[in-house]
C-alpha cells in the first residue's frame, strides 16, 4: 500500500457486436454452468448471459446481467454503429421492470454475472470460452483504487434497525439467510 492507494483487479468481457452471428452459445454455456446441480440442464432464461436479437436488421448484441433497478428508464437514446440503429436497451444490463431479461424464473430474484467465479477458479468465463466467432474476449486490467474508510459498526446496526423497522425481523433473518446461501 502506497500513500493510502491499494490495486485492484478488473475482469471484463469485451463485446465485438461486428463479430456476433446471434448464435447464443453464450447463453447456453452460462445456464448449464449455473445450473444446480452444474451442467445439469440448459435454461437461457437463467444466464446471465443474453444475446439481444433484431434479425430483420442484422442486429445481434450479447449482454451480461447488471444490477437490479426498481424503475424503467423514463427516456431512451438510440445509437447508430457502423450505419446500424441500435436501441439504448441493446446495451442495457440491468433488469427492470420493463423487460424480463436477467429475472431468475422460479424465484423472481435479479440474476447478475459473477464472472463464473468458482473453485477451482476459470481462466475465463464460460461465454467467452465457447463464443466460437470470438464476438467476447476476456481481460484483466490492474486498477489503483483510493482506500476508502470501512463502515463503523454503528452504521451497519443503523441500516440493520431501519431494514428490521420496515420488513419486520423474520423477514431480514429469512433474506440474509438467503444471501448467505447463494440464492
Amino acid at each position: 500500500m502506497k500513500g493510502g492507494r491499494t490495486t485492484k483487479i478488473v475482469k471484463e468481457i469485451k463485446v465485438d457486436i461486428n463479430k456476433c452471428t446471434g448464435c447464443r452459445a453464450c447463453e447456453m454455456a452460462c445456464s448449464a454452468f449455473h445450473a444446480k446441480p452444474k451442467y445439469s440442464s440448459i435454461n437461457p432464461a437463467r444466464s446471465r448471459i443474453r444475446v439481444v436479437c433484431d434479425e430483420l436488421n442484422d442486429e445481434y448484441v450479447p449482454i451480461r446481467a447488471g444490477d437490479y433497478t426498481p424503475s424503467e428508464c423514463n427516456g431512451r437514446h438510440i445509437y447508430t454503429i457502423n450505419g446500424k440503429d441500435y436501441s439504448e436497451c441493446s446495451f442495457c444490463g440491468a433488469s427492470c421492470p420493463s423487460r424480463d431479461y436477467f429475472i431468475e424464473p422460479d424465484s423472481g430474484l435479479p440474476l447478475k454475472c459473477d464472472m463464473c467465479e468458482s473453485i477451482p477458479p476459470l481462466d475465463q468465463p464460460w461465454c467467452v470460452k465457447v463464443c466460437g466467432e470470438h464476438a467476447l474476449t476476456y481481460v484483466e486490467r490492474e486498477v489503483e483504487l483510493e482506500e476508502k474508510p470501512q463502515p463503523q459498526r454503528g452504521q451497519i446496526e443503523v441500516g440493520l434497525e431501519s431494514l428490521v423497522n420496515q420488513y419486520g425481523l423474520e423477514a431480514v433473518l429469512e433474506r440474509l439467510n438467503r444471501m448467505s446461501k447463494g440464492h
